[in-house]
């Protein structure tokens, strides 16, 4: 896991130096190592996500937990996330008109497909959910808001980044390439398959790359209030909903609802 306290060029504008604080950035890494599912970690899982020295860690922990982000377990000598994260999270979402106007519009999408559809955003290298509805018959992975994924495998990361500038595009695939490790190589040519085919597509799909058993496609759109880039994307199960069954019937609907929810990209 790369440190957003590391200043690159795959950032999506230019970052002042004189203005950044780099302990914030790095206590932000920390709250960001956690992953779906998990409910604590201990020093040793930060030092190894974040790539900061232990003793940062302490620090930044201990001030994490005074101020009601973070949670110590004395008995298992762990952290969890406490209820200051989750007032962000609710914070987040209830400033978000899209998600309000998006919901009921992909509820009736979720039943007539079939399938999930979900909307997301760019989190440092991942593409974080901010809501998802699944139909009543969908059998696809049980993902939730805060959910992330990955950007170079995923339907949705795809699309965010077939519509980025060429320079903050190549320099986000090489770092997405670095901290992949073994097998970015091949991921980045993927992603670059579907990233070429943008243009005439209108949308990017993930067929199997990001799960064994799950399809998906996606649509970039800004929203019409301050023009933030989101993804809007529909998965479903791949041994039910076959590549065909993407490409004819889900990728046009999707692109459709894109179109109301926003200015499509």
């Amino acid at each position: 896991m790369s440190s957003s306290s590391d200043i690159t060029a795959s950032d999506s504008t230019a970052i002042d130096e004189r203005k950044f604080v780099v302990a914030l950035a790095r206590g932000l890494d920390l709250l960001r190592a956690f992953r779906p599912g998990e409910t604590l970690l201990g020093n040793r899982d930060f030092v190894e996500r974040t790539g900061l020295p232990k003793a940062t860690v302490n620090r930044l922990a201990y001030t994490l937990t005074a101020l009601g982000y973070l949670r110590f377990d004395e008995a298992l000598g762990k952290y969890a996330l406490d209820a200051g994260v989750l007032s962000l999270g609710f914070a987040l979402l209830s400033g978000t008109d899209t998600l309000e106007l998006a919901r009921p519009h992909m509820r009736t999408f979720a039943r007539e497909v079939g399938a999930a559809v979900s909307l997301g955003c760019r989190d440092g290298l991942d593409m974080i959910y901010l809501d998802t509805i699944r139909s009543e018959t969908a059998l696809t992975l049980g993902l939730a808001p805060g959910s992330r994924l990955s950007m170079l495998t995923s339907s949705m990361g795809r699309a965010y980044l077939a519509v980025q500038p060429e320079d903050v595009r190549a320099s986000l695939l090489a770092e997405l390439k670095k901290a992949a490790g073994r097998g970015g190589a091949a991921q980045v040519a993927a992603a670059q398959r579907e990233i070429d085919a943008f243009a005439g597509e209108g949308c990017c799909y993930s067929f199997r790359d990001w799960h064994d058993d799950v399809n998906a496609v996606a649509v970039p759109l800004r929203e019409p209030r301050d023009g933030r880039l989101l993804v809007l994307s529909c998965s479903g199960p791949a041994s039910s909903m076959d590549e065909e069954v993407f490409r004819s019937r889900v990728a046009p609907k999707l692109k459709a609802l894109a179109r109301k929810l926003g200015a499509t990209v």
